[in-house]
Order: C-alpha cells, then structure tokens, then sequence
C-alpha cells in the first residue's frame, strides 16, 4: 500500500512539473508581437471586470485609439483588444471572449477591414488574431470560421507555431516569463507608432453603398445582436486614414445597417477639422495614425464618447491603478522618442 501512494505522488509531482514546463515554455517561445498577440494575451491579466469601454477591430484601433490619453483626460477605463486586419468573424469570437473575463459598458467597433479586404477566409495576419487567445471551445470556434481545414495545421495548436523559436530568443522572451499578472496588466493594447509621413488629405465622393462580403455583414449583425441582447452599448467608426471610393461605399452600407439597429456610426474621416488632424504631421503611413495624431483623434473620440454614454470616471480608485501605471508608461515611450505629453 505504501508503494502504491509513493507510485501516484511520483506521478503526480511529475505531472505538475510537466505542466509548468509546458506553460514555461509556452511563456517564453511564444511571439510577444504587439500586432494582435500581445493585445489578447495580457487581456487576461487585466483586473476582473474593471475594463468599461473595449475598442475592437484591426491595428487602426491599438495605433490609433490611445487609452493613456483617454485615462488621463476623461477617466475612461478602456482596452485596445484588437490585431491586424482582424476580419469581423474574428471580432465576434473576440467579444464573446473577453466577456468571460470583463463585463464592459460600451464596445467600440472599427469597420476598416472589412471595408478593404473582400476574402472570407485572410491568412496575413491569422497567427496575430490566433495566437494571443487562450484554447477553449471559444477559440476552436474561431479556428473554424477563420480558417480552411487543409490550413488549419499551420495554426493549431498554437504552440506548433513558434516550438522552434529558441533559436532567436531575445531578452524581451526571457522578461516575459518573469513577468507578474500586476506587471502584465498596465499594458492596454496601444501600440504607438513615432514616424512622421506626410498624406494628402482624400476627397470623399461616393454617395452609393455596398460592397461588404455576406460573410462580413453576417457577423457585423451577430455582433450587434450578442451585444443587444447582453446590454452592452456599441458604437461603430472608422478611424482617421487615407480613404478611398471602395471602402467608402461599404461605410455608406455600414450606415444603413447601423440606422436600421438604431446605432450611432462616426466615419471620422468626414471630420478631419473636427480634430485638427495635419496630414503633413499626424500620420505614420498612409493607414496609421503616429502618436501625435492619436492623441488629436483619441482626444475627439473621447469626448464624443462621453457626450453618447455614461461612461464612469474611474480615476483615483484603487481597482484601476494599471491604469495610471499604463499612463506613465506610454509619456515614457513619447519622451524616449523626443516628445512630451499627450
């Protein structure tokens, strides 16, 4: 008998310390890109329920929709919970998967992607929008809308993607394994970029409507619905970038859906003046805001924000600290790139 219970205490001891060498390893091998990993990853180290406003979409979010500024000026507690080129299908499983862990007031939408890229199935950025999400039947689900069967060994299991990468480990990797739930939870999803890349200001013309892919519409709707019928608010935008006729007429389609479901729908490139963008100074490429724009758009769009919703204002409480820690975080990258304040 003693044998016996010495047997299942081996096994079990050495079932737990495989357990923490998979999850070491995983901490350490994974890609830490802030294009969508990182923005899903450390949504899991966010205090319960203390993220009231969640931005969701493609990069235009966590590079344009600055949540430092929103902090500091207006008290919003707000998560850049996005990745690139992040398709709509991609998006609903995104916000059936934070809810498990945040009960927002209002989600905020950008309709960029599917406004510029038309296929059902888009494999540029899928390990960026994958990889970041915990595995669940959440996770299995979005595999399967995102994903055609004979490409889905190239993303799952996640770890299949970057089991190799101890080869080009950088210290980056090894700070991360470290690193604290507390450490982790500063980090909002936004993303700034410093480079300057003078745009010319687009001529908007197109009056007709349509263009957004079935599959698209399909899931816009699901997501309207999911947040309907769970009383989330939602609010749909385009952030600032270099528009053309194409995407405007799946904005204009975008617009008839959201006046039919009774939303409010902001394609803030009718408002440049609104927010004194300069397209000489503001942008970081044709399609990003850089950290100056940001603040001018995140400073417009948080005021818009507070005048449609009751937001809370949640400075000062000690469950939103990461908040203030965020704040510093973000003036420090702006200083280390010769540039003060929001």
């Amino acid at each position: 008998m003693r044998n016996r219970y010495v047997k299942i205490l081996v096994i079990s001891v050495f079932a737990i310390m495989l357990v923490f060498f998979y999850f070491a390893c995983d901490r350490v091998l994974s890609f830490k890109s802030t294009n969508g990993i990182r923005q899903a990853r450390d949504m899991y180290a966010q205090p319960e329920n203390s993220v009231d406003v969640v931005f969701m979409g493609s990069s235009h979010i966590h590079c344009d929709v600055n949540t430092a500024l929103l902090w500091e000026e207006f008290g919003i507690a707000s998560y850049d919970y996005s990745a690139a080129e992040q398709p709509l299908w991609t998006t609903y499983y995104y916000l059936l998967e934070i809810c498990k862990y945040q009960d927002p007031h209002l989600v905020v939408l950008d309709l960029y992607s599917p406004a510029r890229f038309k296929d059902d199935y888009q494999y540029d950025w899928l390990l960026d929008n994958l990889n970041g999400v915990r595995f669940s039947w959440n996770k299995l689900r979005m595999l399967y809308v995102s994903c055609q069967p004979d490409q889905m060994r190239k993303f799952f299991p996640s770890i299949a993607t970057y089991h190799s990468r101890y080869r080009e480990l950088t210290e980056e990797d090894w700070d991360y394994l470290t690193a604290t739930r507390w450490e982790r939870a500063s980090f909002k999803g936004y993303t700034p970029y410093f480079y300057i890349d003078p745009q010319e200001e687009p001529v908007l013309k197109e009056k007709l409507s349509g263009g957004i892919t079935v599959k698209s519409e399909i899931y816009l709707q699901k997501i309207i619905e999911y947040t309907e019928e769970n009383g989330i608010d939602l609010f749909l935008m385009v952030s600032p970038y270099i528009t053309v006729d194409e995407d405007e007429l799946v904005y204009n389609r975008v617009h008839e859906i959201a006046d039919r479901y009774g939303l409010h729908f902001n394609s803030t490139n009718y408002y440049y003046k609104n927010m004194d963008l300069d397209f000489d100074e503001d942008f970081n490429d044709h399609s990003h805001l850089n950290y100056g724009g940001s603040c001018k758009f995140s400073r417009y769009l948080g005021e818009e924000l507070k005048k449609m919703y009751d937001i809370p204002d949640r400075r000062g409480l000690p469950k939103w600290e990461s908040w203030d820690r965020h704040a510093v975080e973000i003036r420090q990258m702006a200083e280390d790139a010769g540039l003060t304040g929001f």
